[in-house]
């Protein structure tokens, strides 16, 4: 028998919602919250969702069962001047340069506060003026503008299974830090930018690069040309009130070349570069039965993830660059001789629903000569303070198409930008490689939150999959896998719960299922509507091939690289015990690697050793977080002696050693 709910005198069905703000919600009510998001733990602390329940009195919705028969009321004098009352103490200590703060057009708190007529705050200001942490190479962090609602640090421990951000003190000093209290640039964030999605005001943000990509595009002695992913497609138009899902790819290339970019291409073709290359991959370690399952490797902030956590996997890691990065690489290797210019004087830009690009467009290994294959990354959220700022009418342009050969694609490479679009890609063209079912269209692998495993055969062969969102589900699945519990051949990751579609640089949204399924079936619609389905079809990638890459040595060079093990925090240690008449200096290292070979053991054993000798005063115990010799855990070093394997009995030794 269905249950229903009367929300501001309107009869409303409760069909599996959690709580009674998803009811409201759904009666087309915007009750107003901070801490709330659909993905996350509830919370309750922002108290903004404040409803009168007749019976009951006043109660935080977000908390509250959806109980048969309940009579609510959002919108009483009480609950209106409660709310001011939070919004005006919250806003005493909060930093409001709202013309300058990157979250300006679509910051919940100030929307809240212009919603309840709030002109004038009755409390003065306390906030304590911190420095702002620019040393991300993808999140500015601004504590100033930060309003304690928890969002950030249970969307990295929940969804993502880092948590480097947590609350540190009590009371009035409360605030949210990175590990250790120090830079997020010097902690294991993966970059992946879910905590910016999550934070309400500017408190996060994306570090634009929109400047440097003015001044390149003006600069006229630079050829700039710009790769769009398939994700920005079908959310940049939320920023000019297009629907969610609703493609604006050609709106998109009008806007870039009035803003005055050379070339305007689609790293769909990167994406169809990198199904060739990994189907080839693939099949090839199937074939030898070596380094299975193969990981899938378009995701810098899972590559990031796995170089800190999982070293030991990393041969499993497919060696083919991201498609940002593959089409960097050919375009600067193909326009620089077919434009005659230096390398320098070619500026590619890539628009970019994810943060973690920035990061990836940073590393080292992706450059020649110190030139990058990508010079700058802006998001979907720079894009469109780009053309706002130029003032573009977005909504009345008329669409154009890609420049060719670099803009041309298959349905293959527009899908990669969800959640099991890579594997159906990579499936469309090892059938056709294999010449198993005639229809190319592979559609067993469409993914969702989570963990999607799928069985598929192709000819004689059978293949298992995996389609995993959210590191949080990536660990479980590698634990699977390094456990033996389960077998897979081919196990795609998505930092982002859902795939690209729902990167750090998209819309944000407090609807986010809602909006990330529009997303999705947008981008598959898109993927329907291209001419050819599989990559291998790409006239322009198979005509790259044939002529500039028959190379194989070559083709390897522009698309694959190396992964190594990476160290978790860029501090060089933390003093566990010091000492002032020190003669021995222990560095013991807690890499995930030497935790998992048993460090944590070894250090108890260590301490108790000092302990019973009366030797504590003599030692100096510090922390490493990573000495990059992962195969070779635990290593410990006694006063610059690096012992490899490190047993307690090793160890015991050198310290007497030492002390002798």
């Amino acid at each position: 028998m269905t249950k229903f709910i009367t929300v501001d005198n309107i009869k409303v069905p409760v069909e599996g919602e959690r709580n009674l703000l998803e009811v409201i919600r759904k009666a087309n009510v915007d009750l107003p919250t901070f801490c709330y998001h659909s993905e996350l733990s509830i919370y309750g602390s922002c108290r903004m969702c404040l409803v009168e329940i007749e019976g009951r009195g006043i109660q935080p919705a977000c908390s509250t069962p959806p109980d048969d028969g309940l009579v609510v009321h959002t919108n009483t004098k009480q609950i209106r001047d409660l709310r001011k009352i939070v919004v005006e103490l919250t806003l005493a200590d909060h930093e409001e340069n709202c013309t300058t703060c990157p979250k300006s057009w679509d910051c919940r708190l100030r929307k809240v506060a212009s919603s309840l007529g709030i002109e004038k705050n009755r409390f003065r200001k306390v906030n304590e003026i911190k420095p702002v942490d620019y040393s991300s190479p993808a999140v500015v962090r601004n504590p100033n503008k930060c309003i304690l609602c928890g969002g950030c640090t249970r969307i990295c421990e929940e969804v993502q299974g880092v948590g480097i951000l947590e609350f540190a003190n009590r009371g009035t000093k409360s605030n949210v830090i990175a590990g250790f209290d120090k830079p997020m640039g010097e902690v294991e964030c993966v970059n992946c930018g879910q905590c910016i999605k999550a934070c309400p005001v500017g408190a996060l943000s994306p570090k634009y690069q929109i400047n440097e990509v003015w001044d390149a595009v003006l600069d006229k002695s630079k050829t700039v040309v710009v790769q769009i992913a398939p994700a920005v497609r079908v959310a940049i138009g939320e920023y000019f009130d297009y629907a969610p899902g609703e493609t604006t790819t050609g709106q998109m290339v009008t806007a870039l070349r009035m803003m005055g970019f050379d070339k305007v291409y689609d790293t769909s073709f990167g994406a169809d570069l990198t199904v060739v290359e990994e189907g080839k991959e693939f099949l090839k370690r199937y074939k030898e039965g070596r380094n299975l399952p193969q990981f899938t490797s378009c995701c810098p902030a899972w590559v990031k993830f796995a170089e800190q956590y999982y070293p030991d996997m990393l041969d499993n890691l497919s060696t083919c660059k991201s498609p940002q990065q593959m089409f960097g690489s050919i375009c600067k290797d193909q326009l620089t001789k077919i434009l005659g210019i230096d390398r320098k004087d070619l500026v590619v830009v890539s628009i970019m629903p994810c943060t973690a690009k920035k990061f990836e467009a940073q590393r080292p290994e992706f450059s020649v000569d110190g030139n990058p294959d990508v010079d700058y990354v802006i998001t979907t959220n720079e894009l469109a303070k780009m053309i706002k700022g130029q003032g573009i009418d977005f909504r009345h342009l008329e669409p154009s198409s890609f420049d060719v050969p670099f803009g041309f694609k298959t349905g293959a490479g527009v899908i990669f930008g969800t959640s099991g679009g890579v594997s159906e890609a990579v499936l469309r063209y090892a059938a056709s490689v294999l010449g198993a079912n005639a229809n190319p269209e592979v559609t067993h692998v469409k993914g969702g939150d989570g963990i999607n495993i799928t069985e598929t055969e192709l000819g004689d062969i059978k293949l298992r999959l995996a389609t995993v969102s959210g590191l949080a589900s990536a660990r479980k699945v590698l634990e699977m896998v390094k456990n033996g519990e389960e077998h897979f051949d081919l196990i795609e990751v998505m930092a982002c719960c859902g795939g690209c579609i729902n990167g750090g640089g998209q819309p944000a949204s407090y609807i986010n299922d809602r909006v990330k399924a529009e997303r999705t079936a947008g981008l598959y619609k898109n993927g329907k509507q291209q001419l050819l389905s599989s990559s291998e079809q790409n006239p322009y990638v198979n005509k790259l091939y044939s002529e500039d890459l028959s190379d194989e040595h070559k083709a390897h060079e522009l698309f694959h690289t190396g992964y190594g093990s990476r160290r978790r925090m860029k501090a060089d240690s933390l003093v566990l015990n010091e000492a002032e008449n020190k003669k021995v200096e222990i560095s013991i290292c807690f890499g995930t690697s030497c935790l998992v070979h048993g460090a944590e053991a070894l250090y108890d054993r260590i301490c108790k050793y000092l302990e019973g000798n009366d030797i504590v005063a003599k030692t100096e115990v510090k922390a490493h977080f990573c000495t990059e010799r992962c195969t070779r855990g635990p290593v410990v070093i006694v006063n610059g002696e690096v012992i490899e394997h490190a047993t307690y009995e090793l160890v015991t030794a050198a310290i007497e050693k030492a002390l002798a």
